[in-house]
């Protein structure tokens, strides 16, 4: 959005009062706040849910004598976005609406950028009717770019199955046949120039596109196969031709700098791709199965990833049982969970939250997905030897004040990050287990005496992700066996009656909650379109979070399970990723459906 003048911005707040959306007698006092926070008075408005993005778009433009349109739910058609390419859409905010008396309608965040709207008009060949629009409508007819490229991977693999019709033009594309092994920068123009190096930018391009987490390219016996983790849940794209598989596997090993004429052993690679005005770090796994070589690309796309632990999910005494371990000067936090459950973003978050100038932070990780500013990071490289355990002893040599291990994997490392803990650091990491409580016995079979652990661990932290509601989700009452689950599993959280309130259900986080007695719940489910596939867009996480406090101590000193803990953890307030995640379904943010399937194991 454009910067106002002051005379502007005084008749955008008058029509604001005007319009009842703020409270005339309290403007002096959130513009004092916005001054406070150093945020920009209108940004600050918006971030603090006084006014929508939309309704101060609108507010905007009126005042700048603009017309507004909103595109929130508009569905563009893609002929006409087929005039303006996506990259240039995307780097102006720009998006074509339909024609008009020979012009081009055109919706824009800044429509006052006299420089952006003359070069449009000369992209286009045509004079604009520009409109102004809010960066959410603007993003919405961006997102429908996406619904082109599944017909672009068609074409895309239409020419490679064509072009891949012999023997000969496979061995051509891969360097084999007349080709020397020799001639390796030969063999990287062939590739490039093919069209399997079309088609896996395209199927590139619609996993960043539409957030996937990975791709995975699995040949089966007659074809091959290739799905997209898209919040958490694979869905299969596209199935190729086999002949494509062994010219799509060579362009990644390319790319990623491995061998592609090894077969036998799993390799590792990284490469990162730019997608429209963003970049993405891809991280590449081959392993050989039985029927070709399965390559698993990791995305790592920092734009679409906050850090902030109340955006992760993290409410009430759970965050504040967090911040509490963060605060001490020495000990342990760790993360548990399994792969995928957001275990590294959790660090990064909490890492992101006591990073600056005083304290030294430095971290161990394998890989390094996110590179963070004030932070030291080290990438594990087994191969040269610089594995968890020499690293740590490296770190503690570098006067560190916090010690982030991306993952504890063995005895060594273990006891490495004990002794950091014990030695006056603050030490993050990680383990692999089903539960917070089942961390105790993990660092017990890595060989870690019972009293260093209950001397070091301040705070461990039980994960999972679930699907989060898109925005257009639509409220229902629970049916009976839903009603039931929801009595059953928060019956001692919920409350009787609003006047019999225990102390600690007021530290959930949440404005509201219903009595445990009623007989149906609301409850939500979101709307299954192209952008929202079942309803769902991005993720949020479920947490359960003990603190290590003198009984859980004296607990892990007599070698007590991990359900006893458990039990005790429950007993002393802990909210269990279960109950965790039908607090967040009663509040909208999550189903019922999504919290069974990540905690059903749990409560088997």
């Amino acid at each position: 959005m454009s910067v106002l003048s002051e005379e502007h911005q005084r008749q955008l707040e008058q029509i604001l009062v005007d319009t009842k959306l703020i409270d005339g007698n309290k403007l002096q006092a959130l513009k004092k706040e916005a001054s406070s926070a150093k945020v920009p008075f209108l940004s600050f408005l918006v971030q603090h849910g006084h006014v929508t993005s939309e309704q101060l778009t609108k507010a905007t433009a009126q005042v700048t004598g603009l017309p507004y349109v909103n595109l929130v739910a508009s569905k563009v058609n893609p002929s006409v976005l087929n005039l303006l390419p996506q990259d240039v859409a995307e780097r102006f905010m720009a998006v074509p609406l339909g024609e008009m008396e020979n012009r081009l309608a055109v919706a824009m965040l800044d429509p006052n950028n006299v420089q952006a709207v003359d070069f449009l008009s000369n992209k286009i060949g045509r004079p604009l009717k520009v409109y102004m629009a809010s960066e959410e409508g603007i993003r919405h007819i961006l997102d429908q770019y996406n619904a082109d490229l599944q017909k672009g991977m068609s074409e895309a693999m239409t020419s490679v199955d064509s072009e891949l019709a012999s023997d000969d033009n496979i061995q051509e594309l891969l360097g084999g046949g007349k080709k020397q092994q020799s001639e390796k920068d030969e063999i990287k123009t062939i590739v490039q120039d093919s069209p399997i190096s079309r088609a896996l930018s395209t199927i590139l391009e619609y996993a960043v596109r539409s957030r996937s987490s990975d791709i995975h390219i699995e040949p089966l016996e007659e074809t091959l196969r290739i799905r997209c983790r898209i919040d958490g849940v694979l869905r299969e794209i596209m199935s190729l031709p086999k002949s494509i598989e062994p010219a799509l596997i060579s362009r990644v090993k390319i790319l990623s700098n491995l061998k592609i004429d090894e077969h036998r052993i799993p390799q590792d690679g990284t490469f990162t791709v730019r997608i429209g005005q963003r970049d993405a770090d891809l991280r590449i796994a081959i392993s050989p199965v039985v029927w070709g070589e399965q390559v698993i690309i990791r995305i790592l796309d920092k734009t679409n990833t906050s850090f902030k632990l109340e955006d992760l999910g993290y409410a009430g005494r759970s965050l504040r049982t967090v911040r509490k371990g963060m605060k001490k000067p020495n000990g342990m936090i760790i993360t548990s969970g399994p792969t995928g459950s957001g275990k590294s973003t959790s660090l990064y978050a909490l890492i992101q939250e006591i990073k600056n100038d005083t304290i030294n932070i430095v971290t161990l990780e394998d890989p390094v997905e996110y590179k963070m500013e004030g932070v030291n990071q080290i990438q594990v490289n087994a191969d040269v030897g610089l594995t968890f355990a020499t690293g740590l002893r490296s770190i503690l040599r570098q006067d560190p004040d916090v010690v982030l291990v991306g993952e504890i994997r063995d005895s060594e490392t273990a006891n490495l990050a004990v002794q950091a803990a014990l030695t006056g650091h603050l030490v993050f990491t990680t383990l692999h287990t089903n539960s917070a409580a089942g961390v105790l016995p993990r660092l017990l079979d890595m060989g870690i005496e019972p009293f260093l652990i209950a001397s070091t661990v301040n705070t461990i932290i039980g994960q999972r992700l679930v699907r989060r509601l898109a925005d257009n989700k639509v409220s229902y009452q629970a049916d009976d066996v839903e009603t039931a689950a929801i009595k059953e599993t928060l019956q001692a959280l919920l409350p009787s009656d609003k006047s019999a309130v225990p102390e600690f259900i007021k530290d959930l986080g949440y404005e509201t909650l219903p009595l445990i007695g009623e007989n149906a719940y609301t409850l939500y489910r979101g709307k299954d379109t192209s952008q929202t596939p079942g309803g769902y867009k991005g993720r949020l996480g479920l947490y359960e979070v003990i603190d290590v406090d003198d009984e859980i101590e004296n607990m892990i000193l007599s070698r007590s399970t991990s359900g006893e803990i458990h039990d005790k953890a429950v007993e002393k307030g802990m909210i269990s990723m279960r109950e965790d995640g039908y607090l967040k379904a009663l509040q909208g943010m999550t189903t019922l459906e999504e919290v069974n399937r990540v905690t059903a194991a749990d409560n088997a």
